[in-house]
């Protein structure tokens, strides 16, 4: 008879020889004329199927199964659902576009990301499955005793929790607008369908075993199309053993590109540019006025005069769009001079470390680089979604092994993604750049409409140069394909691939946030009397809820993916970190020093990550109070003072008060070496 574990591999093998071959069958239709928008519809209506197929067949109504999958699953297979639900949008779209723009400076998020699971391993993972229950809440509250932790603890997680999650419903916003030709917004909400067939049925259970599948898919569709480049280029179809080759031919077209002098002379038109909206700025509200006006008697002159109509239109447009108001005019304005200022620099060398024209430069990016690397370590370590995986475990030995399996199913991406970025950047800098205008490929345009991609001829010369192409990063693997000319299924394949990572880590997300409010707050504080049956309805009400109000925030394209992200990790080691490690390895730390700490490292993180981001926001009224950066930290980095003053504050205040009698029996039952 065969082994529950054999069954599964076998299972999961033939489930990813189904998906090979309907890759190969599509393939196949594409090359006798199936038209590209029929290969995208086909990839998103078969994978979302199958992972539909996979929740209802593990639909449960058992409350262990819905929040720890039963405690059954195998360390190999929690360690790949682990890895899908941690490489989110932001692993598989926005890291390597990341590398792409920044270079070096993006090897933060591999080293911080890979870093944090050594954390958990050594730290936490082990005793928060001896400890057992279904949340990091539930630790909190019985290692500091009360309520409030909890409640504090259910804040933090939640909003940590939302932040990412929202990331990852304007992921496959994106996705979707772009591979299946739907509206941004309607987009998302079709995303949120998918997310929603995954977890709502089977909570923790269902989404165990789509994450397993989702894993494969992401994992096949990440690796292809860098492999299939890799061969094109070097003859190899290793990309992370031939990269470097690559990255040698990067930095001469560089040194050849930076100094050429059309791309001088649009550096220097941007700049120019850049001037002009400064003075502008200043000179609110009458610089609007007059800009108003001015476009209201070109209008008139040209109305009088023999003059097509369509010029007369994009005139009537222009004014139409200008902001209303001189503090909508101020918003607009800065980000476009910001824009104009970022196009207008000498670009980076992608190899360069630390780049800066001054030794306080540099050392601002050395900062910032090391900043980041402790912030999303610590992060990794204390977001509750990737903590609770490790109660699903049979074993605590389980949960350790579970860990190692984790980083191996997350390194094969991460070890692909600086490949990734170089093979793109060599692709951009050799086929596109300096090609005319006119003879711009077809992708191009298409990333436009999306809002991704974005080109002006600025100098008027009718070819392109390399500051006159604008790429958020979130559509560099999206767009590789295309960029390197393969066959449109591979881009399918690579959208499947994104959405598989945008919907495994949203329901990994979405249950913790519905986990906190059903169990933590409805069941632990106000029902605790209720039938497993209810709070299972109440869990499910709160899933949809949550859902569409995070779709709704996605819509509004708050941020970068990478950026959200960030922000994320920081708030969680602010919240989580220093509660759970002093919770953990030191007995003398108090319920009120766990508060105390929680809230005060929450407080620090959100305030920096508000100052610096959305000051501008009217609602905030915090434009005329502009703040500069902490020791040149950008927001992404917030978590540094965060998490130091999350330690500081638990510390300072747990010395101060008394320590409760329920520490050291906790403490010992956790720390307990099996058998």
């Amino acid at each position: 008879m065969l082994s529950s574990l054999t069954r599964l591999q076998r299972y999961y093998l033939a489930y990813t020889s189904v998906f090979l071959f309907f890759v190969l069958a599509l393939a196949v239709l594409e090359e006798h004329g199936m038209p590209p928008r029929w290969v995208g519809y086909a990839f998103l209506v078969f994978t979302v199927s199958m992972y539909a197929v996979i929740g209802i067949f593990s639909r449960t109504s058992d409350i262990s199964e819905y929040y720890v999958a039963g405690r059954k699953i195998p360390a190999f297979f929690n360690g790949m659902a682990t890895g899908a639900d941690w490489m989110s949008a932001a692993s598989f779209m926005g890291l390597a576009g990341t590398l792409y723009l920044s270079g070096f400076q993006g090897l933060a998020y591999v080293i911080g990301w890979t870093g944090g699971f050594v954390l958990v391993a050594l730290l936490l993972a082990p005793y928060l499955r001896r400890f057992g229950q279904f949340t990091i809440p539930d630790f909190l509250s019985a290692r500091y005793g009360g309520n409030t932790v909890r409640l504090v603890a259910v804040a933090a997680a939640i909003l940590a929790s939302f932040v990412y999650v929202v990331a990852q419903i304007y992921g496959v916003g994106v996705i979707t607008s772009r591979f299946v030709s739907l509206q941004f917004e309607i987009g998302v909400f079709v995303g949120l369908a998918g997310i929603l067939v995954c977890s709502f049925l089977g909570g923790m259970r269902a989404v165990t075993w789509t994450q397993v599948a989702q894993y494969l898919i992401l994992i096949v569709a990440y690796i292809t199309p860098v492999a299939i480049l890799s061969y094109k280029v070097t003859g190899m179809p290793v990309p992370q053993a031939v990269y470097g080759q690559v990255l040698k031919k990067v930095t001469a077209l560089e040194n050849e590109l930076f100094d050429a002098p059309a791309e001088q002379q649009v550096r220097e038109l941007y700049r120019e540019r850049a001037d002009r909206y400064a003075e502008k700025i200043m000179q609110l509200p009458q610089s609007l006025h007059l800009e108003r006006q001015h476009l209201s008697e070109e209008i008139n002159r040209l109305k009088a005069g023999d003059t097509q109509m369509r010029e007369i239109v994009a005139l009537e447009r222009q004014r139409r769009d200008l902001p209303h108001d001189p503090e909508a005019a101020k918003a607009r304005w800065e980000n476009e001079m910001f824009s104009a200022v970022d196009r207008s620099k000498v670009p980076v060398h992608h190899a360069q470390a630390f780049p800066g024209e001054t030794p306080e430069q540099q050392k601002a990016q050395r900062l910032n680089f090391l900043a980041l690397i402790f912030c999303l370590t610590v992060g990794t370590a204390a977001l509750p979604h990737v903590l609770m995986r490790y109660y699903t475990t049979p074993t605590v030995a389980e949960a350790r092994h579970s860990v190692f399996w984790s980083l191996l199913f997350i390194t094969i991406l991460y070890v692909t993604a600086p490949a990734y970025a170089v093979f793109a950047k060599h692709e951009v800098l050799t086929n596109l750049v300096g090609i005319s205008i006119t003879k711009l490929p077809g992708w191009v345009a298409a990333w436009s409409k999306v809002g991704l991609v974005s080109i002006e001829d600025i100098n008027g010369d009718g070819i392109l140069q390399l500051a006159e192409l604008s790429l958020n990063p979130d559509v560099i693997v999206l767009a590789t394909p295309e960029i390197a000319g393969m066959p449109y299924v591979v881009s399918g394949l690579v959208a499947a691939g994104a959405l598989a990572a945008a919907l495994s880590t949203a329901d990994g997300l979405l249950l913790t946030i519905t986990s906190a409010l059903s169990h933590d707050v409805y069941y632990r504080i106000f029902r605790p009397g209720a039938s497993t049956q209810f709070r299972l309805v109440i869990s499910k009400s709160l899933l949809l809820v949550v859902a569409v109000l995070a779709a709704t925030v996605a819509a509004q394209k708050p941020g970068t993916i990478l950026s959200m992200v960030a922000w994320a990790f920081s708030i969680a080691g602010s919240a989580f970190f220093p509660a759970l490690v002093l919770g953990i390895f030191w007995a003398r730390a108090t319920r009120a020093g766990a508060i105390a700490g929680m809230l005060a490292g929450l407080g620090i993180s959100l305030f920096y990550i508000l100052r610096l981001e959305f000051s501008s926001l009217p609602w905030l009224g915090l434009s005329d109070f502009p703040m500069e950066p902490w020791f040149h930290l950008q927001s992404t980095s917030a978590g540094v003072f965060g998490v130091f003053g999350g330690f500081l504050v638990n510390i300072v205040v747990s010395l101060m008060t008394k320590p409760g009698d329920e520490a050291k029996a906790f403490l010992a039952r956790i720390r307990q070496v099996e058998g």
